[in-house]
């Protein structure tokens, strides 16, 4: 009798947790997790959704920007100051470096291949080289989508249909101007690339805290062109290109 008793209570509490179980597991179903939640509500710079691998197209450019093997980011990194210091510091010019290494690399194979019969040695096995038509075409592809996407962006900034587009690229054209004033392209190019190599790499180290400055400056940003609209925006007249179109 005790273990029948005993047999009944198991079965009754395995009924009570399997009902409560999938109560629970339905409700969740329906319900989106907490985690979900929290990361809906979570703000990301640009308005991203993807991780920052993802944004920098993934693959190895984006393993050399996050420093995924740091001996090739490091090779990467250290090719482009020494051509940098080449070009820039030494006043060596591209012209003259790519004939100097081809004049060397081509007396070198030369006197290898004739002197391969005195010397006892087979002669340098020289690939052939080609470069495949489809890498081309692809990189003119993508290259013409971009410029393409550029175009198509003046020329809505040109025909007055946005105006923060406008305002955003007049102060970009603007800072860009003003740093040319302080280096040559070889020494922006530059710039360029080692902020590749080191801004990835220290959002992905600290995402959520320059999330979270940049969610209050964009806030505060906001703020300051909603003042800005309201004082002198507004109060521009319109062009006739938008009253012909509204009418």
């Amino acid at each position: 009798m005790a273990e029948h008793a005993g047999e009944q209570r198991e079965s009754l509490i395995e009924k009570i947790v399997g009902d409560d179980s999938s109560s629970s597991s339905d409700s969740d179903d329906d319900k989106p997790s907490k985690v979900e939640e929290v990361q809906a509500k979570i703000f990301r710079l640009f308005g991203r959704e993807k991780p920052i691998h993802k944004v920098l197209g993934g693959g190895k450019p984006a393993n050399v920007f996050l420093w995924r093997n740091k001996k090739i980011s490091a090779g990467v990194l250290g090719g482009a100051t020494a051509l940098w210091v080449l070009f820039e510091l030494l006043e060596y010019h591209l012209l003259t470096l790519v004939c100097h290494i081809l004049i060397l690399s081509l007396a070198l194979l030369f006197l290898w291949s004739n002197a391969s019969t005195f010397i006892n040695k087979s002669p340098p096995q020289i690939p052939e080289v080609r470069i495949p038509e489809k890498c081309v075409l692809e990189v003119a592809s993508a290259l013409r989508a971009e410029v393409n996407y550029a175009l198509a962006i003046l020329r809505d900034i040109a025909s007055g249909k946005e105006l923060k587009k406008f305002i955003g690229v007049i102060a970009g054209l603007w800072v860009l101007s003003v740093v040319g004033n302080w280096c040559n392209f070889l020494t922006l190019f530059y710039i360029a690339f080692v902020l590749l190599h080191t801004v990835p790499v220290f959002y992905e180290k600290y995402e959520d805290q320059v999330d979270a400055l940049s969610e209050k400056a964009t806030i505060e940003i906001k703020k300051q062109y909603a003042v800005f609209d309201a004082k002198v925006l507004s109060k521009i007249p319109k062009g006739p290109f938008k009253e012909k179109k509204k009418d």
